[in-house]
């Protein structure tokens, strides 16, 4: 055979071929290495056993005949059930969705079954077991054999976990046989790392091994280094290469600055403005994360760092995820800057045709200075006249490559991504690692807190009767539910029957608002203007409200089927209330039964601590659900995990450090298999690290 490389497409390994390369491909698996590196997830335990010694909770091998094979239910769904009986007695084996079993078994045949042992009218059970129908010579189980550990991969529908198994059984030797060791014997013994090769060994070909544990510590340790090593060559390369224009911030432009804010900025604001203003001043793009908590005052600094841009005769730009927040920001805008020379719009992709196009022009001339806008902003018809700095609020609401194209508007504009999800530091070494970050940890003064409260279906009357004590004080109040029209799939109260259920019966002496996402920008407006003025004392809405929206006179929020949220959305959701000097009352709905929920909302009555609470978000669900960045450029951990490898993805980017500060390309000898792996691996994602 050829030699074989870790580059070489999967689909010319033996086993594979161009059908279930195409079935690899959905898990990631494109290459030979993308195999070896495909790990498995957990292992069980398989001991042989004859009927009578089946315990319950084991996983367990069993060899007997078939004596009856049942179906319930028709082709799709229902049951295949069948009777099993060896020397020493009788169990069942059973299938769910299965109905093929039916086709394959018979009466009469001798088959190898082996699964996890449930008990089923007092007799044991196998369900779902694999089978493998013998020979009459088929010899019965020897219950002396050692236990045998079996690998079970992540896999899909259309190649399950035994298939991967297989593959990785073919060719385990020959994909060893090219694995290259990164280190040197003397960087991986002072770091008590295995050699990579016996890690792969070790974790492929299960068994009772007490290097487990090391194996999988060496990888996750190659796969965090590698990682900081991509984001830390992209952050040395733009501070060394991309130029941008250096915005100055003067005495006098800072007064001026400041003098449109009708309140003075908070210790915790002033440190961002001043990390802020030092980055605008070099001659290399700024590349900032400006993290807060809900109602921190994030777009406070925003709009400072935008009218430096402004003042040094440049163009800034300030992109929001949702049409809503961008013309919450635009609101503001107008506010702060009513009196000033600043010349400013709101570019979204609901406008009239003919305000699109002056507005367009107005960018191109150079005659608007700062923009606020939604994707409409890296549409190509957008040109800039001198765009000098880009602020993404919610950033990760935003594809990577969204990102890209907003920043190419420039020749290399400064940019500061916003957000409100509070990060857990191992997370922001990952998602942001080519990124400086400003934390603003504090609240301004005068906010009251917000009391917290989970509401099981026996509170519900109570919750309604806390509501009507908010409006008779003359607050107003939040109503949030997950859908817009009922469904016939999900069993969840939606946004339009539930506005008319609490108008007429709930709250029939106040008027009640509907806001959601189907809405056009008039129509939003509209329902908007009437609830920040007073006029509506009931919002019912979905989601849309999760951010940028300031009613400071709205002090309560009843969120319906809060089990079907995330902990950072709901604490994004109640940080529409309490924003002013009166205390804030948020009340988690759920008639859901599973204690573990009721564990899981019980955080959000602890604290209102952002960051706890997304440490909590973070061991739960994971980073990809937590920021909801799956396809938005999260960087996929096989092997690491973010909660508990926290000291080693510390140390991984120590080393990463110190290696590009000692060969600032690794283009050394000793890092040549280092380069090659950061390479190979991040070919097709380096040129996005830079947008975050």
């Amino acid at each position: 055979r050829p030699r074989l490389s870790l580059q070489d497409s999967v689909q010319f390994l033996p086993g594979v071929g161009p059908g279930r390369a195409a079935a690899l491909s959905k898990l990631g698996i494109e290459t030979a290495g993308d195999l070896l590196e495909h790990l498995p997830m957990r292992y069980e335990r398989r001991v042989c056993r004859t009927v009578e010694n089946l315990d319950e909770g084991m996983t367990a091998t069993i060899v007997g005949q078939i004596t009856a094979v049942r179906q319930k239910g028709g082709r799709r769904g229902g049951s295949v059930s069948a009777s099993l009986t060896d020397n020493t007695g009788r169990c069942s084996l059973r299938w769910f969705n299965a109905s093929w079993v039916a086709d394959r078994l018979q009466a009469g045949d001798i088959v190898r079954a082996s699964g996890k042992v449930t008990e089923y009218r007092d007799a044991p059970q196998l369900v779902n077991p694999r089978f493998t129908i013998l020979g009459e010579d088929a010899e019965p189980v020897d219950e002396t054999a050692p236990a045998q550990f079996e690998a079970v991969y992540p896999a899909t529908a259309s190649i399950p976990s035994r298939v991967i198994a297989k593959l990785v059984t073919t060719n385990l030797d020959r994909l060893l046989e090219v694995t290259e060791e990164l280190h040197t014997d003397e960087f991986r013994n002072a770091r008590r790392l295995i050699p990579r090769r016996a890690a792969m060994e070790i974790l492929h070909r299960p068994r009772e091994s007490p290097l487990l544990d090391d194996a999988r510590r060496r990888l996750a340790y190659d796969e965090l280094l590698l990682l900081q090593l991509a984001t830390t060559l992209v952050r040395r390369h733009n501070a060394t290469t991309a130029r941008a224009e250096p915005l100055k911030t003067t005495a006098v432009i800072d007064e001026r600055i400041r003098l449109r804010f009708p309140f003075t900025l908070t210790a915790a604001q002033d440190r961002a403005v001043r990390a802020i203003v030092s980055d605008l001043e070099a001659p290399r793009p700024m590349n900032r994360l400006l993290q807060g908590d809900v109602g921190s005052g994030k777009t406070v600094v925003a709009l400072y760092a935008a009218l430096v841009a402004v003042a040094n005769k440049c163009q800034a730009v300030i992109m929001a995820p949702t049409e809503l927040l961008a013309e919450q920001h635009h609101r503001s805008m107008v506010e702060f800057l009513a009196g000033s020379r600043v010349r400013h719009c709101l570019l979204v992709g609901g406008m009239p045709a003919r305000r699109r196009r002056e507005v367009l022009s107005e960018i191109e001339g150079g005659s608007m200075d700062l923009v606020v806008g939604t994707q409409a902003l890296i549409q190509h018809d957008v040109r800039f006249s001198r765009l000098a700095l880009v602020v993404v609020d919610e950033q990760h609401r935003f594809g990577v490559r969204q990102r890209a194209t907003i920043r190419s508007k420039g020749l290399a504009p400064h940019y500061l991504v916003m957000t409100a999800t509070p990060i857990p530091r191992t997370l922001t070494m990952t998602v942001f690692g080519d990124l400086d970050v400003t934390t603003i940890d504090g609240l301004p003064p005068g906010r009251a807190g917000i009391v917290t409260r989970v509401a099981t279906r026996n509170d519900h009357a109570s919750v309604w009767k806390a509501a009507r004590a908010r409006l008779a004080a003359g607050e107003q109040v939040f109503v949030v539910y997950p859908l817009i029209d009922e469904s016939d799939v999900l069993d969840m109260k939606a946004a339009t029957t539930e506005h008319q259920r609490l108008s007429e019966r709930v709250f029939p002496e106040y008027q009640v608002g509907l806001l959601h996402g189907r809405m056009t920008p008039v129509e939003r407006d509209a329902v908007m203007g009437d609830f920040c003025a007073g006029r509506t004392h009931v919002l019912v809405s979905t989601t849309v409200v999760e951010v940028g929206i300031d009613v400071p006179n709205a002090t309560a929020m009843v969120i319906e089927h809060a089990e079907r949220y995330g902990l950072s959305q709901l604490h994004q959701l109640r940080g529409r209330v309490g924003r002013g000097d009166r205390k804030g009352y948020c009340f988690l709905m759920t008639d859901a039964p599973d204690h573990k929920i009721g564990r899981r909302l019980a955080v959000l009555a602890r604290t209102t601590d952002g960051f706890k609470i997304a440490e909590e978000d973070l061991r739960l669900r994971g980073p990809g659900e937590m920021l909801g960045t799956r396809q938005h450029g999260l960087p996929e951990l096989r092997v690491a995990d973010l909660i508990n490898d926290g000291d080693l993805l510390r140390l991984a980017q120590g080393d990463a450090d110190d290696m590009i500060r000692a060969d600032p390309h690794l283009c050394g000898k000793s890092f040549t298999a280092l380069r090659n792996a950061v390479r190979n691996k991040y070919r097709e994602r380096l040129g996005w690290f830079g947008v975050g």
